[in-house]
């Protein structure tokens, strides 16, 4: 009986040295936990890309007067990788709309307003003198849309990774782009011969 008690204790013992610890950390604090796409290059990116903009020339002079009314088209992704890049489109469009500068239609929910719009307009529940009319959405002005590419390079135990985000700001009247820039990142890894 002394001894499998010992032993459930030992079990106990070894079981407890291995839980896992879950703490939070700083969201802004630099992740280097791998040379993957990760939150630190989500933000860079994002900050990047809106200060960029927000402080160019033309930017300034076609919000000068007015809040432009933007459509922000989901930032492609053109890695190897899996990379959520409606985040990166989401802080993006965040900054901007936060900035005061802009005014945004968000394209990805027009089919779910369409049917709230129909149900509105179409179903006997609903008060004629409540709901909302058809035709009354505006229109974008500009389109705001970019790019997120990734070239790869290994050698030996060596692995490099280059990121590059390009955006752009098109005049949707005109087809003009009234602004564009890109911003990169470099990401290195080399593993020891020996060790993990």
């Amino acid at each position: 009986m002394k001894k499998s008690l010992i032993a459930l204790m030992g079990v106990a013992l070894i079981m407890g040295g291995c839980a896992k610890q879950v703490t939070y950390g700083d969201a802004q604090e630099v992740e280097t936990t791998t040379i993957e796409f990760g939150s630190t290059d989500l933000q860079k990116i994002a900050v990047d890309m809106t200060d960029s903009m927000l402080s160019s020339g033309a930017v300034a002079a076609i919000t000068r007067s007015d809040r432009p009314i933007v459509f922000v088209e989901s930032v492609k992704n053109k890695t190897a990788e899996h990379i959520d890049t409606e985040s990166i489109t989401d802080s993006i469009s965040t900054r901007l709309i936060n900035s005061g500068k802009f005014r945004f239609v968000d394209m990805t929910r027009v089919e779910a307003v369409r049917k709230q719009l129909d149900f509105q307009n179409n179903d006997a529940l609903v008060n004629p003198g409540t709901a909302i009319q058809f035709g009354k959405m505006v229109g974008a002005q500009y389109m705001l849309y970019g790019n997120l590419s990734s070239i790869t390079k290994r050698d030996g135990s060596d692995e490099d990774v280059y990121y590059k985000m390009t955006m752009r700001l098109m005049d949707l009247e005109t087809g003009l782009i009234e602004w564009a820039d890109e911003t990169e990142i470099r990401k290195k890894q080399s593993k020891a011969l020996l060790g993990w």
